[in-house]
């Protein structure tokens, strides 16, 4: 079996590619309320919603791996009822959060078990996955092919690790020095195409981003937010997305422009991670929390130095400025932090890209990952692209956890 080629991005930041595959080993490999198959199959709902063929195709492989009815594949008229209940959560879910209420749990049928599968549904990571983990990591995984290309994720540039199956439990030291050495030569290169990039800058021959050719280099290393680890071409097969999702004209809508009868602001001190969803995690899917928490805290504690240094701040407060940009599209606001700090902390064209990878992620190309992050080096690139999912999917959990307790009352 081959790495998945978005968990080699992963690899720029060790500690938390540790804390993600502990993570993903418990959920998807670890007994659970829900059978192997329907974890690979909620996944593939999720990835089709932002249309991540990439996503959808490497759980099509483990839904069948896992001994999956085919007929399944053939799209949610053919799936069963509890399961075809997530649809909704699904949608909802990957695009307005902010409309789930406990009536959305009820579907789900049997007090006990229905809970517990939204937990699964509102907690899982998206390499292997359900929920918002596999929106988040959507955004990763989406994006044209250099040169006109049809749809599809580019390689990365070392080539396809060979490694033990992520259905097994891996070696993760091991991995380590494996990624360690990659990314060590990824990163020797990319100082090179900085130095020459500001040379050519200083010389007055910066040209457009867009314009076609440039060295093979920078194309591979803007490539990189769109890896594909092709298995023998099956995961790059065509697949009929529609299939997989009902509504597909449902998307993103502006949460600040909503009609002013919709749900209120979700205030963080009224229901938190840390006071209220971590313990109703536990409670509900015993250690989920715990490692749900770890991984928020290693995004957190992450080093970006150099990057906040560029923008004139603490790292710290770089961070908290595009977490809370995040959670604020979704409608989540912090009554004690100054949102003004955002535009002066985040640049116009940054907080595109952000946007767009948080709401439109179908929408993300290679153009927008290179237009406006020239200076920073790609492992600064890779841990914003973590920033993002980790806060999505920590907005799309309090909002899920919280109508599991309005539920639960």
């Amino acid at each position: 079996g081959r790495l998945e080629a978005v968990t080699q991005q992963m690899g720029y930041h060790p500690q938390y590619l540790d804390s993600f595959l502990k993570m993903q080993h418990y959920l998807m490999h670890m007994d659970g309320p829900l059978p192997f198959d329907c974890r690979h199959y909620i996944a593939i709902m999720a990835a089709a919603r932002h249309q991540c063929r990439y996503l959808v195709n490497l759980h099509v492989l483990q839904f069948l791996r896992a001994g999956g009815d085919p007929q399944w594949l053939r799209g949610l008229d053919f799936i069963p009822p509890k399961l075809r209940n997530l649809n909704e959560i699904n949608k909802i879910l990957a695009h307005r959060p902010w409309l789930i209420t406990k009536e959305h749990i009820e579907v789900l049928g049997e007090h006990q078990l229905g809970t517990r599968v939204a937990v699964r549904t509102a907690a899982s990571p998206g390499g292997a996955s359900t929920l918002p983990a596999s929106h988040c990591w959507s955004a990763l995984g989406v994006g044209p092919r250099r040169g006109g290309g049809k749809a599809g994720i580019t390689a990365l540039t070392p080539a396809p690790v060979s490694v033990q199956s992520l259905d097994s439990c891996m070696e993760l030291d091991s991995l380590r020095e494996h990624m360690q050495r990659i990314h060590v030569e990824t990163e020797g290169r990319e100082e090179t195409r900085l130095l020459q990039q500001d040379r050519e800058e200083g010389e007055g021959q910066g040209a457009e981003l867009g314009v076609q050719g440039g060295t093979e280099l920078r194309a591979d290393l803007s490539a990189g937010l769109f890896p594909l680890a092709d298995t023998d071409g099956e995961v790059t097969g065509a697949t009929n997305l529609a299939c997989y999702m009902q509504d597909p004209d449902f998307g993103y809508q502006d949460f600040a422009r909503r009609d002013e009868d919709q749900t209120q602001v979700f205030r963080v001190q009224d229901y938190s991670w840390e006071d209220h969803g971590f313990s109703l995690v536990n409670r509900l899917y015993s250690d989920i929390g715990h490692l749900l928490d770890e991984k928020f805290r290693m995004v957190d504690g992450l080093q970006s130095s150099a990057m906040a240094k560029r923008q004139g701040c603490e790292p710290s407060v770089f961070k908290r400025g595009i977490w809370n940009y995040i959670h604020c599209m979704f409608g989540i606001r912090y009554d004690d932090y100054d949102y003004a700090e955002v535009n002066q902390l985040l640049e116009r064209m940054l907080k595109v890209y952000i946007k767009t990878v948080t709401c439109y992620p179908e929408k993300t190309n290679p153009e927008m990952f290179d237009r406006f992050w020239k200076q920073f080096k790609h492992s600064e690139k890779v841990h914003v692209n973590l920033l993002i999912l980790e806060a999505r999917m920590q907005a799309e959990l309090l909002y899920a956890l919280q109508a599991i307790t309005q539920y639960m009352i």
